[in-house]
């Protein structure tokens, strides 16, 4: 009898799990169904989409890598010490030197300085490197099958099967990241079908295998994403001691002749410039770690990838391949959080009447401000950073 009833839950498990998976078949069979008429709906030729929705399959690591994103769930030092490297500078000096014809040609063309072109291809790709191996398809459909961003990935997914058919592409040819982003620098369907340019004249707009399509490509999409001639990303600065950071993040952008009057500094001691520019403070280590001024083509930067993590750390690798030293304030080592504490930090603030819209784990220009608030009414360095002070004061475990 003990057997019996040992062996039951067993049973009761392998079936659950059974009808789990029979039921998460059935699900992507019935998305596979709606991408086919949405396909269907924008005009992608039947053949094509056989072609791409013949071999489907969901893959359940691209839900995981979606729900943990580096540039959002690492430290500041974390993330940008893992890209900001001696190795990639030097990389990223000889490939300028070895591009240089190409780079200054798209610089006169497009506006956009060649170190700044290798450090997008360094970050995306380890300079082609490491282009991803998900396959695409699969990639965008698991996410287009997914309710979190079904909407967007529906789109990515209908415009990588337009790229098969105008380029003669095979399913198996696109390969790249979890999210759907191909090539040497990473675009995705929709930037790939908008900006992408024949650079090496051939007649196929290649991402993956031609390195003058990709920096082509490259460079018309920072162009038509605003990129300013002539002016930097931005610089890392010194705060006086008593900075009592008032203003903070993309929400106020200040005239660079008034953050000289409150006492901003190069990071070398120096007065800064001011010329006539607009520039917001980024400290995203908190008041501990290094703090920067940016310009306009750091927003730019952002327009590529939603992180400010990534925006420092493509700008500053820029600045070093092109022969800068080194940041002067590293940034510290912190304790990395969880969406969980964060959730935590959130709610509580929101529990004390902080408007920061729903907790979500993501620490987000709405949570910082609302951190910024609370610590400065606890008399606290009011930089809007997630520190294990505030946890305390928060009466929240770590």
């Amino acid at each position: 009898m003990k057997q019996i009833i040992a062996v039951i839950p067993l049973m009761f498990s392998a079936g659950l799990m059974s009808f789990s998976a029979s039921a998460a078949e059935q699900d992507f069979s019935q998305c596979k169904v709606k991408l086919e008429k949405a396909a269907v709906a924008q005009g992608i030729q039947q053949s094509t989409i056989e072609k791409g929705l013949r071999d489907l399959k969901p893959i359940k690591r691209v839900i995981k890598l979606d729900r943990s994103q580096p540039e959002f769930s690492q430290t500041f030092a974390d993330y940008f010490n893992k890209r900001v490297t001696s190795k990639r500078v030097a990389q990223g000096r000889k490939l300028l030197k070895k591009h240089r014809a190409l780079l200054q040609k798209l610089q006169k063309e497009y506006g956009v300085p060649p170190q700044y072109l290798m450090s997008f291809w360094g970050l995306e790709t380890n300079f082609g490197g490491y282009k991803g191996k998900m396959p695409v398809l699969d990639a965008l459909a698991t996410l287009a099958c997914d309710p979190r961003r079904d909407s967007f990935f529906t789109q990515e997914f209908i415009l990588a099967l337009g790229l098969m058919e105008k380029n003669g592409f095979e399913p198996q040819q696109m390969v790249g990241s979890w999210a759907g982003a191909m090539g040497h620098t990473q675009f995705m369907p929709s930037a790939y079908s908008q900006y992408a340019v024949d650079g090496d004249g051939d007649g196929i707009v290649d991402l993956w295998n031609s390195t003058e399509d990709a920096l082509t490509s490259a460079a018309n999409f920072l162009a038509e994403l605003g990129w300013q001639r002539n002016e930097r990303w931005g610089r890392e600065v010194l705060l006086p001691s008593d900075y009592n950071f008032k203003y903070l993040g993309a929400k106020d952008r200040l005239p660079l002749s008034q953050w000289a009057e409150a006492g901003v500094r190069q990071a070398n001691g120096q007065a800064i410039s001011t010329p006539k520019m607009d520039a917001a403070l980024y400290v995203p280590a908190g008041q501990a770690g290094p703090a920067f001024l940016a310009y306009e083509n750091f927003n730019v930067i952002m327009r590529w990838n939603r992180s400010e993590n990534y925006a420092i750390a493509v700008g500053h690798l820029a600045d070093r391949i092109n022969g800068a030293a080194p940041l002067q304030k590293k940034p510290p080592l912190q304790t990395r959080l969880s969406r969980a504490q964060i959730k935590a930090l959130q709610q509580s603030l929101i529990d004390l009447g902080y408007e920061l819209g729903k907790a979500d784990g993501i620490m987000g220009k709405q949570s910082i401000a609302a951190l910024q608030q609370y610590q400065r009414s606890q008399g606290m360095i009011a930089d809007g950073y997630p520190s294990e002070d505030s946890f305390k004061a928060l009466s929240i475990k770590l």
